[in-house]
């Protein structure tokens, strides 16, 4: 008796056309996952909420749904997927690409879509502030600011230089706010230039959120950076870039499964890059909650 043939994986390809490199490649990238055995659906977005609505449409039409764009598209597409529990594939366009650099899948085009057709899958954690998921870092102070100033013009024209010459002009108004971090472990009122909780391990095109940070193990990171100034952050940069800059005194850190963080008047959210919502802010972990397809283990980065 004659085995059936293997099933065919039917995948929807989302695009974002404004992504800052690769929209061009990717009909290319289609046809390789097509060689590779799965039945390709293109769909191009303008808005996230377009994108969302796309994944639930074809839910029940495809086994799984592959990104093309950066962090932003990345948290764009992530209400869906947890909405309908669609395995989620990776190709990074974006600028930083920090979902992808945590689940070590390269730039590379061609790379990224040999790991989806490969197939190995890994269950991640996402987090939630205000009900909105993210996957690295939901922060409040300077990297909201950061958002705000920083248009789409100059990231597609400067990339990751854009993001340093917009902080450098924010550097120089920054000032302290007042904000009450409420915890399992109580209540801390602070004088902070930022407060960021992180779920995923890197943020910021490669700033690592804290030293044994993990995207699957089932907490956040939250740190209050309480510098009197930022120009102290210089001198911490490279603690920031390794996860370690919770031994420096200007730098709170904890470690739990959900924080409030309260402010006197509403602040912006920066969520995954993008200004989602406002204090005060409600921060939880939701354990294994998207299966995503990454490198076998074993596998060169």
């Amino acid at each position: 008796m004659n085995a059936a043939p293997p099933k065919i994986r039917r995948a929807l390809m989302l695009v974002n056309p404004n992504a800052r490199r690769g929209s061009e490649a990717v009909e290319p990238i289609a046809r390789r996952l097509r060689f590779l055995g799965l039945d390709v659906i293109i769909e191009r977005f303008e808005t996230p909420d377009e994108l969302a609505a796309d994944i639930a449409r074809r839910r029940h039409e495809v086994d799984l749904v592959i990104v093309c764009g950066g962090d932003g598209t990345m948290n764009a597409a992530a209400p869906a997927i947890l909405e309908t529990g669609l395995p989620m594939g990776i190709i990074p366009m974006g600028t930083a690409n920090d979902l992808a650099r945590t689940l070590h899948i390269p730039e590379n085009f061609t790379t990224a879509a040999n790991i989806i057709a490969v197939g190995h899958t890994r269950t991640i954690d996402v987090g939630l502030v205000n009900g909105r998921p993210f996957f690295n870092v939901a922060s409040v102070g300077l990297s909201a600011q950061l958002a705000n100033k920083l248009d789409k013009g100059t990231k597609r024209r400067w990339g990751k230089l854009g993001y340093a010459m917009t902080a450098l002009k924010i550097a120089s108004t920054a000032r302290p706010f007042e904000a009450e971090i409420v915890s399992a472990s109580g209540t801390s009122l602070v004088k902070t230039l930022q407060v960021a909780v992180g779920n995923g391990r890197y943020y910021g095109g490669g700033t690592v959120v804290e030293a044994d940070a993990t995207i699957d193990d089932g907490t956040l990171d939250l740190y209050s950076l309480e510098a009197g100034d930022v120009w102290q952050l210089v001198t911490m940069l490279g603690a920031f870039r390794r996860g370690t800059h919770g031994a420096w005194r200007e730098v709170r850190t904890e470690k739990c499964v959900a924080f409030e963080l309260r402010t006197e008047r509403p602040m912006d959210v920066n969520v995954d890059g993008d200004i989602i919502t406002q204090t005060p802010a409600h921060f939880e972990i939701r354990p294994k909650a998207i299966t995503v397809f990454v490198p076998e283990p074993g596998a060169a980065d």
